[in-house]
Order: C-alpha cells, then structure tokens, then sequence
C-alpha cells in the first residue's frame, strides 16, 4: 500500500470499529483516529453546558472546538476537547443516548468533517466512523465496513458499559442501539452507509486479531 496510505472504516455502533481500527494501526505503526469520539466530546459538551439540542445554531457554536488525541503513558488514547481530558466523561450513557441527534446536524458535520480530512492530510492513517469512507475520505486507499449481529453489538457496549462502572440495562441498550441505527442511517447527512469500494466484513464471532488480520491480508493485495 503507499506510503500515505489512508485506511477508512466504518459501521454501526458496536460492530467493533475502534477496536480493530486502533488494532490495526498499532500493527501497521500508523495514527488512528476516531472520529466517533470527536462527536462525542462535542455532546457532552453540549450538554454540560446545558445547551438545547434543539437549538442548532448553539450546538454548531459548541462543534468549533478544538479536538485532539495523544497516547497516555499506558499505551491508552486519551481524547481532549480545548485542552480537557474527556476520554472517560464521552462514554457515559448520557452521551450515548444524545450523540446521534447531535450528529446529525449539518453545522455540526461540516466542522468536524474539516478537521477530519485536516488530520489525514500527512496520510497513513487508520480513521473509523460512520460516513468516512462515503463521506469524509472517499478517496481512501482501503475502505471497510464492519458490520455484527444487534445481540453481538449489544453483549459488546454492554460489556464495554460495565467495564467503565456503569450498570446498563441490556434490553434498553439493545432497543439504543436500535435506535442509533435508524437515526444514523435515515439522517440527511451524511447517513451511516457501506460505501461504494468498500469491502463488508461481518464480525460476529470473531476476535479482534481476526479481523485485523482480514484487513491485513487486504492491504497486501493492494500491494
């Protein structure tokens, strides 16, 4: 694959984008990049700040923040928003249930979208989302979509859920998650779709290494 290669990954919530997209980069010694928890930390701000979803024009205010990552000493990526670590506070179930409505808006999309493409410019790159091969890299050298089973994705963010020292309701997480589905992939823009290009990889019953090791086989083919 070229030198500035650009690997774009996508699919719905829990299909495992940021694991195997982090994974991948890890072995390939690129820069991974997750868009998810850029419109994350953009809701969470927004409702920290009290701000009405409903009011679009505060909520596009709110998205012109400045967003980066950087690697802890543990090896973990840490996500910050002007400067404030928010890697834990952007995984509470509050911004899980809110996060698709703020995605949605079209402000919103166009100011995180031009610090996506921004930071795939210098290339070899691992971004994960849910319109970056459609949307923000349609030219990327390898485009995947991951997809699993809802009661697979569900077992996941629960886990991932309990994990963090939340105590979710399963069958309300699965009808969530359900719910993002629909709102992700009937929005106006930019909807969670498989690209055109973009290779399917269901992930049901598989480990992560796995699935690396399908795209792996991918980028020899693309030489």
């Amino acid at each position: 694959m070229a030198t500035k290669a650009v690997i774009a990954i996508d699919g719905p919530a829990g299909a495992g984008k940021s694991t195997v997209a982090k994974a991948l980069a890890k072995v390939m010694g690129y820069t991974y990049i997750d868009t998810g928890a850029m419109y994350r930390a953009v809701t969470w701000k927004v409702l920290s700040r009290n701000i009405e979803i409903a009011d679009e024009a505060a909520v596009v205010a709110a998205a012109a923040a400045t967003i980066s990552f950087a690697l802890s000493d543990d090896g973990q990526q840490r996500v910050f928003l002007d400067g404030k670590d928010v890697t834990s506070e952007i995984r509470s179930p509050l911004v899980d249930k809110h996060v698709s409505a703020v995605a949605r808006i079209a402000g919103v999309r166009t100011a995180l979208v031009r610090q996506q493409r921004e930071m795939a410019r210098a290339g070899k790159i691992v971004m994960d989302g849910r319109d970056i091969g459609s949307t923000v890299l349609p030219a990327a050298d390898l485009k995947i979509y991951l997809t699993a089973s809802l009661a697979e994705r569900t077992a996941r963010r629960y886990a991932d859920m309990v994990r963090a020292g939340y105590q979710p309701d399963a069958a309300a997480l699965q009808a969530d998650i359900r719910r993002r589905d629909e709102m992700d992939s009937r929005r106006d823009n930019s909807p969670l779709t498989r690209a055109s290009g973009a290779v399917l990889i269901d992930t049901t019953g598989k480990s992560v290494p796995q699935v690396v090791e399908e795209i792996m086989a991918l980028c020899r083919q693309e030489g």
